[in-house]
């Protein structure tokens, strides 16, 4: 099995999870995706998609921290 097949698996993980509404658990899994897409671009010396990769997780990671702070200025059961 390779990394992006396991990525993948992943994502679908990750889908379910936010159709479920367990958004904290799901960006999580999304974080593991996105090391098993580093590792496969890494791998096959894919240095500009690792980047992309790296930054993409990075900002993932700084939004999920945000989310456990309470900081978000929106909340998905407000009304307008």
């Amino acid at each position: 099995m390779s990394f992006a097949v396991l990525g993948g698996i992943f994502l679908n993980i990750g889908a379910f999870l936010t159709y479920k509404g367990k958004i904290y658990e799901a960006v999580l899994v999304y974080l593991v995706a996105d090391l098993c897409w580093m590792v496969m671009a890494y791998v096959r010396d894919d240095w500009v998609g690792a980047a992309f990769i790296i930054v993409g997780t990075i900002l993932g990671f700084m939004a999920f921290l945000k989310m456990q702070k309470g900081d978000m200025k929106k909340n998905l059961n407000e009304k307008k």
